[in-house]
């Protein structure tokens, strides 16, 4: 009852029309920055704090909020339409949902994202008003070898369900592991397979290969193939939801949010395993398996619910432990820091209402999210009439522009068309490419736990297996992989029994 009435004088805070107008900024910034490749909300906001410190900390705080809320919506449109995700936790997304988009079903696709992500982030937003201190305190008990294990789900998850069989997925989430390796090892300070040129010193950022792989090497596919005609079908359907639509639709969002919050609030965990994860229980819950890669609703709307959702999990670490789990809560960290407030258990007493401002400010951002967005299905759904050339003309410029200003050397284009090469080739040999970039996200956290893991038990393995969390994920793992590799056998018995 304490937190109700706090959250009601939040309310009664975040809904002066002050407050409003930078929550309404916040999040129609936010919506643009998603929508176009590579320019993320962390750079966002990492431009504009210069520029807002003459704001007063809750209005600041607001517009940061509303701009990180507001990228997770709009990244999911240019993944849907043009299969070129804006922020690297929507490219699930592009999996069905371009494929719903070339088969005439853009606004289905994009209405499930809008009204998932609202539903998700509500939940979420409720979740990190009431369980905030719980989970938090589960996340503190996460040491190196949880995180080890944790890992190794997403892996074996990813490598079985996001290609034509595990060999190719392992396969490329391998070459992601590769990419990620690029820079200076953090523990011996030496660099690695960055052949002595000094602007890979510091890594490849995710953004340059999300917009590689996704983006560059689709308009190269379409420069070879021919780009005179389209393979987007017309719009035809309606911006709301079918009664069918809408019923394989809600139960994904609800599984979405289950997965995404929880891991969003982990210290590591993050956007992209949840959408991940929630895309294989999807594919394997789902009443109709042969709509799986040719545009199921399904494959929408439970990423885009589990994506909103961490948004919401991952300021659960932010306030409660002062830790940041992404890039964009690392910047808000540094706009807390640069108002003279430090995230963590004494926040909430020492500057109680201007935290129950912000969450309750995250409720009213959520739904001018949904207000401003739904109208805007039919006319983002309209992007799909222009010629298949001009399209992917605009991908392109948008590519090098995102990539530019992300890293800002010319290194950085060179790179970008290098993996752009790349994720062409996987293409034409039928390899799937997100989980190369699951593998760069991933692969690095992984190895650095690993090392202290190894470092703490002076080389003794059996630290990995050393509590119940870490078991349990073990197991969860070793069974997706019987899993992975009993489904193929399964289906090759049943086709000679026939």
């Amino acid at each position: 009852m304490e937190q109700i009435g706090l959250l009601l004088d939040g309310f009664a805070n975040a809904l002066t029309p002050g407050h409003l107008l930078w929550a309404l900024v916040g999040v129609t910034i936010g919506t643009a920055v998603g929508v176009l490749p590579g320019i993320g909300p962390a750079l966002t906001v990492a431009l504009l704090l210069p520029i807002t410190f003459r704001l007063e900390a809750s209005s600041a705080l607001i517009l940061f909020a509303g701009i990180y809320y507001g990228g997770m919506y709009g990244g999911s449109t240019t993944s849907i339409l043009l299969n070129t995700p804006g922020e690297s936790a929507s490219m699930v997304s592009a999996l069905e949902g371009n494929k719903m988009a070339r088969a005439g079903r853009a606004a289905s696709a994009l209405a499930t994202a809008a009204l998932g992500s609202f539903v998700a982030g509500t939940i979420g937003t409720l979740g990190l008003t009431f369980l905030a201190p719980v989970v938090a305190g589960f996340a503190t008990s996460f040491g190196p070898p949880e995180y080890v294990a944790l890992m190794a789900v997403a892996f074996v998850t990813v490598s079985a369900l996001l290609g034509p069989d595990l060999l190719k997925g392992v396969a490329s989430l391998l070459v992601g592991v590769a990419v990620g390796l690029v820079g200076i090892d953090s523990q011996t300070g030496q660099p690695r397979l960055t052949f002595g040129v000094d602007s890979l010193l510091d890594g490849i950022d995710v953004v340059i290969v999300v917009i590689a792989l996704f983006a560059l090497s689709e308009s190269f596919g379409h420069l070879l193939g021919g780009t005179g005609s389209s393979t987007v079908q017309p719009l035809r359907d309606r911006v709301v939801l079918s009664r069918s639509d809408l019923r394989r639709s809600w139960p994904a969002w609800l599984r979405g949010t289950a997965l995404g919050f929880p891991i969003g609030s982990l210290p590591a965990g993050g956007a992209e395993v949840p959408t991940f994860l929630s895309y294989s229980v999807e594919k394997r819950l789902t009443r109709h398996p042969e709509e799986f890669g040719h545009g199921a609703i399904e494959g929408v709307a439970g990423p885009e619910a589990a994506n909103n959702a961490a948004s919401a999990g991952v300021l659960v670490p932010l306030l409660t432990i002062g830790l940041p789990t992404s890039a964009t809560a690392a910047v808000i960290l540094t706009a807390f820091q640069s108002y003279g407030l430090q995230p963590g258990p004494e926040l909430f007493e020492e500057s109680g209402p201007l935290v129950w401002t912000l969450i309750a400010s995250l409720y009213i951002g959520n739904l001018m999210l949904l207000v401003l967005n739904l109208p805007l299905v039919r006319m983002w759904a309209k992007l799909l009439t222009i010629p298949a050339y001009g399209i992917y003309a605009g991908v392109l410029v948008f590519a090098a522009l995102g990539t530019y200003a992300a890293g800002g050397t010319t290194v950085d284009l060179v790179v970008l068309c290098a993996l752009g090469l790349l994720g062409l080739l996987m293409r034409q040999a039928d390899v799937p490419v997100a989980p190369a970039v699951v593998g760069l996200i991933l692969g690095p956290i992984a190895e650095q736990q690993l090392r202290r893991a190894l470092t703490i038990s002076e080389g003794d393995l059996s630290i990995l297996v050393s509590g119940p969390i870490a078991i349990t994920l073990w197991g969860v793992a070793l069974l997706a992989l019987l899993v992975a590799i009993g489904a193929p056998l399964r289906r090759a018995v049943t086709r000679s029994a026939r």
